[in-house]
């Protein structure tokens, strides 16, 4: 049923109850009016009939005649028919009438004698209505009324009282509840809030569990990081500090050892602060026009004496056109320097890494191929999560922080791109997906970096 404003129900029920009773009155008479009218109108009509014939004779002295007056009461009686009689002067003769006929005059007559008045009589006959359609008015009043209230109690009352009762167990922590429908608009536009509500909470206590338990596995994350390196930081620098590096060329090893894991801290300490800054990544971004070719030209060239230590060849494909898009050259820096850590770290000696570039016509595409063992199929869906490793062993020497991943990804995604990863069908290598989206130029109306750029 289609809801209606209160106002509107109101309307209704007011004229339920209004015209209800009235109808339930009339009932009775209709009844009577057309079902039993043709039997009893001829009676009564005969009645009358032979009623008038015995009044209508110009001898009128006999109308005070008390034996007369006695036979008309009996027919009277017999017929149901009502009779008053009244002088030339008005004044009452004889009254018979039956209870409830005085308001309606069926039928008057005259009588005459040489021309002059002598007498009138009406006759009447009972009203259609009886105390029957009295009783079947009240009745249907009654109904309507108990009608009306156990409508508006189940369309307002009962939705208005659940609320209430929703509202405590609200307060109380309990969000599980649910809410009749109402056909009152009003009524159903607080119930669909309600729920609106409850669905809000039940989301903001589902994320804010997922944000807690994200923070527990934050800290202990953390401390199982920073507790590996520092205790062998320690351990080295006590044996330092106690003198038990006598050779130079143990002290030295020493030293070169608390310098890694110096090294390790410091970039875990980075790892930890750019992620923490990634909720607000959008607002700390500062877009200004670069080119991505020369970006990743600089960045290849700083890494190609680290790739050379560790005798891994670092290749670098590009078209000769320039790519110019808006973007913060710091982050994407870092994201793409993750990238390329993190290829370093599992490809062996001998091995290659290449660096490609690509334009499409609404985004700048780069790949960064490995030939490492490539990245088990169960780690695939799960990289990008934070501190996440494929080694389970959890090895900073090998797996890194497990944040690397996850900040590339949403450097991209701040600049409306997105970072995908993959194995190389044939060699098994990693291939990791970049791309960022191309901005429109509002002066040439064509994507920045294009050939229609001035």
């Amino acid at each position: 049923m289609k809801a209606l404003r209160i106002r509107q129900w109101m309307v209704i029920g007011m004229l339920i109850i209004l015209i209800l009773p009235r109808l339930f009155y009339e009932i009775p008479g209709l009844f009577d009016r057309y079902v039993g009218e043709s039997h009893k109108h001829s009676r009564q009509e005969t009645a009358l009939d032979t009623l008038m014939r015995e009044v209508g004779k110009e001898d009128i002295a006999r109308w005070r005649d008390p034996n007369w007056q006695s036979a008309l009461g009996n027919m009277i009686a017999t017929s149901h028919v009502g009779i008053i009689l009244l002088d030339a002067s008005d004044h009452e003769i004889y009254h018979s009438v039956p209870a409830g006929s005085e308001s309606t005059v069926y039928r008057e007559l005259s009588v005459m004698e040489q021309g002059q008045l002598r007498g009138k009589a009406h006759f009447y006959v009972p009203m259609q209505t009886s105390h029957l359609a009295t009783a079947f008015a009240i009745i249907a009043g009654l109904c309507a009324i108990l009608f009306i209230g156990w409508q508006m109690g189940r369309v307002v009352v009962k939705p208005l009282e659940a609320m209430s009762a929703a509202a405590r167990r609200i307060a109380g922590g309990d969000l599980d509840f649910h809410l009749p429908e109402s056909t009152v608009l009003e009524v159903a536009d607080v119930r669909a809030a309600f729920h609106a509500m409850g669905k809000g909470l039940r989301d903001s206590l589902i994320r804010q569990s997922e944000l807690e338990e994200e923070r527990r596995f934050f800290i202990s994350s953390i401390a199982h990081d920073l507790r590996s390196p520092l205790f062998v930081l320690r351990g080295f620098l006590n044996r330092l500090e106690r003198g038990l590096a006598s050779h130079p060329e143990k002290a030295s090893r020493y030293a070169a050892i608390c310098s890694k894991k110096a090294e390790q801290l410091e970039h875990l300490v980075s790892d930890l602060f750019s992620y923490s800054q990634l909720a607000s990544l959008e607002q700390l971004l500062r877009h200004e026009p670069l080119n991505i070719d020369t970006l990743l030209t600089d960045m290849v060239t700083e890494y190609l004496q680290v790739a050379k230590e560790r005798d891994i060849d670092l290749v670098y494909n590009a078209s000769a056109t320039e790519h110019v898009l808006h973007g913060d050259a710091h982050m994407l820096r870092r994201a793409i320097g993750n990238l390329i850590d993190n290829a370093l770290r599992y490809t062996h000696s001998k091995g290659i890494i290449v660096i490609r570039l690509h334009v499409e016509d609404t985004r700048v595409l780069f790949t960064i191929e490995d030939s490492g063992p490539g990245i088990p199929e169960h780690a695939l869906p799960h990289i990008f999560e934070a501190f996440y490793r494929g080694d389970d062993s959890r090895n900073p020497e090998y797996g890194g922080t497990g944040l690397g991943l996850t900040i590339a990804q949403r450097i991209l995604r701040a600049h409306k791109g997105d970072l995908t990863a993959q194995n190389h069908s044939q060699t098994g290598g990693a291939i990791f997906t970049g791309w960022i989206t191309l901005e429109i130029s509002l002066e040439a109306n064509c994507p920045i970096g294009s050939s229609c750029l001035h």
